[in-house]
């Protein structure tokens, strides 16, 4: 699909559908995959690649991108056209300034998991009738892609575009039972004390990197209050156990509603965290509180969070006959 996708690109640089376009490069080694922007033909031969290693999700870079002059081509999967529909939902992508395509997308590979099962010197990868074919250093070596997964794509929600202007290679359906909440309802079992401990174990590994606001889409402040110096919140290693939770708490607050769980914030946490659960556990609230919604699904709907009605709420208190108290 790789060569499917630059010489789309090129067709459209050369017509000047677009002028520029958003995809991905191989960085320092062949699973180190990056964000790029591209903007001519040489540039797309000798460095945009898509493989199963392309796990980045571009919407977030298109806030910047479509800001600029004229129009930028973005590929797109299925999971990253969720959050972009909800950045142009905020009013955060300038939706004529970005000519979508759909790319195909049924799992990445997790790199991690491939050194589990002692394969290292990577140089490339690549899928055949379903199992990942990695090219290394030391040979060739096979391992069924859905083993070697990244965890997030394995509860992937959908593999359907809600967004595109064309579609490279096929769509696929909304997964009506991915067991994406399976661990969110495990914890939720758990007793208070035994959450408090699972969490304190998990966030205590936090070094405060910021990587997870960093490459969330939901997290687009021009100004954010944990960079504020005179807020008591700026960006800083934890004093104690209640700053180190702090941080995530608030975040996932700000985020809810919003997430259209994309799974970036737990990919590119260097401590491994799962940070994905706590924006699931909102989620599956939402759900059961005002019905099914997923964030990104269609452009222009807002959030429960948003569309409060005297006589939907669902906090018995609140409605009363007559409206509220």
């Amino acid at each position: 699909m790789q060569r499917e996708l630059i010489n789309r690109a090129r067709e459209l640089l050369a017509d000047g559908t677009v002028d520029r376009v958003l995809g991905w490069q191989a960085g320092q080694f062949a699973y180190d995959i990056t964000p790029a922007v591209f903007t001519d033909a040489g540039e797309l031969e000798a460095h945009f690649v898509y493989n199963e290693f392309c796990a980045d999700n571009l919407s977030k870079y298109l806030i910047k991108e479509s800001e600029k002059e004229g129009k930028v081509l973005a590929f797109l999967k299925p999971c990253d056209t969720y959050s972009f529909n909800q950045l142009v939902t905020e009013h955060r992508i300038r939706r004529e300034h970005v000519y979508v395509i759909g790319v195909e997308s049924y799992g990445k590979a997790d790199v991690e998991k491939l050194r589990a099962r002692g394969i290292s010197g990577i140089t490339g990868v690549e899928t055949v009738s379903g199992m990942l074919k990695v090219h290394t250093m030391y040979g060739d070596e096979s391992v069924p892609l859905n083993e070697v997964m990244l965890d997030r794509c394995l509860t992937c929600k959908s593999k359907k575009h809600v967004v595109y202007d064309e579609l490279i290679g096929e769509d696929g359906d909304v997964v009506a039972d991915s067991g994406r909440f399976d661990m969110v309802e495990k914890l939720e079992r758990m007793t208070a004390k035994e959450r408090f401990s699972f969490w304190q174990g998990e966030l205590s590994r936090c070094i405060r990197c910021n990587a997870c606001r960093n490459v969330c889409p939901a997290c687009t402040c021009e100004n954010c209050v944990f960079d504020n110096p005179g807020s008591g919140l700026q960006n800083r290693a934890a004093r104690d156990n209640f700053e180190e939770k702090l941080f995530h708490i608030i975040r996932a607050y700000h985020v809810a509603g919003r997430c259209t769980d994309c799974g970036e914030c737990s990919r590119v946490c260097p401590e491994h965290i799962p940070l994905h659960l706590l924006n699931r556990k909102f989620i599956k609230d939402f759900n059961e509180l005002y019905g099914p919604f997923q964030a990104g699904e269609v452009s222009g709907q807002m959030s429960p969070m948003c569309a409060y009605t005297e006589t939907a709420d669902p906090e018995a208190s609140v409605v009363r006959k007559g409206g509220a108290e």
